[in-house]
């Protein structure tokens, strides 16, 4: 049973609204109802500014990192399970039980899992974000082609077992899933860049 119970504890690890509780404590109010609707540590620092994302987004890539490593050591290093972990930990940012499954866009945990999973593709897909980001001044853009590459980038570099690999995949589909609205909006042209307000639409950026 130790291997459902660490996908459990990886989900309600993932599950803790980092972003929701710190706005709530500092100014009393629900994230989720300003900017993007999101408890991720863009829309954080739409209200707290830099120190409020840069907590937010630390707390929600650490709760990545852990619920990865607490699998890694609880199950023996099967990678079955280490790969069930990385989902259910993107799973529980997105989905939170605790708030009504309303949560953020999983990037921020989403890197915290895919640096514990495989940390020299995680580094190139850094890479591609900031070359793709400095050309077209899309963060959104950036970051869903990124977390796709990221699966390629083990496959090709680590080799992993096959469940590794599946996690990633999982992991990344989640993530680019839940940026459904930007995709619109880039299709349509009405997405915002980097240091120019969009009008009419929401800028996304690492967190949401």
């Amino acid at each position: 049973m130790t291997g459902p119970l660490t996908t459990l504890a990886a989900y309600l690890l993932g599950s803790i609204p980092f972003g929701y509780l710190i706005v709530r404590w500092k100014k009393a109010i629900d994230v989720r109802q300003t900017g993007s609707h999101s408890t991720g540590a863009t829309n954080v620092m739409r209200n707290l500014g830099f120190a409020g994302f840069l907590a937010t987004f630390i707390l929600d890539f650490g709760k990545g990192v852990a619920a990865v490593m607490l699998a890694s050591r609880l199950t023996a290093s099967d990678p079955r399970w280490i790969a069930a972990a990385a989902v259910a930990a993107v799973a529980g940012h997105i989905a939170p039980v605790w708030l009504g499954f309303r949560g953020g866009k999983g990037v921020a945990t989403g890197v915290g899992v895919f640096i514990a999973l495989a940390p020299v593709p995680m580094g190139l897909t850094l890479v591609i974000f900031g070359v793709l980001v400095a050309i077209w001044r899309y963060i959104s853009l950036g970051s869903i082609a990124a977390t796709a590459a990221f699966p390629a980038l083990v496959y090709l570099l680590n080799h992993p077992p096959r469940p590794i690999l599946l996690g990633a995949a999982g992991a990344a589909a989640l993530i680019i899933a839940k940026h459904h609205a930007n995709i619109r909006r880039l299709l349509a042209g009405t997405e915002g860049k980097v240091g120019k307000k969009a009008v009419g639409s929401r800028q996304h950026a690492v967190g949401g």
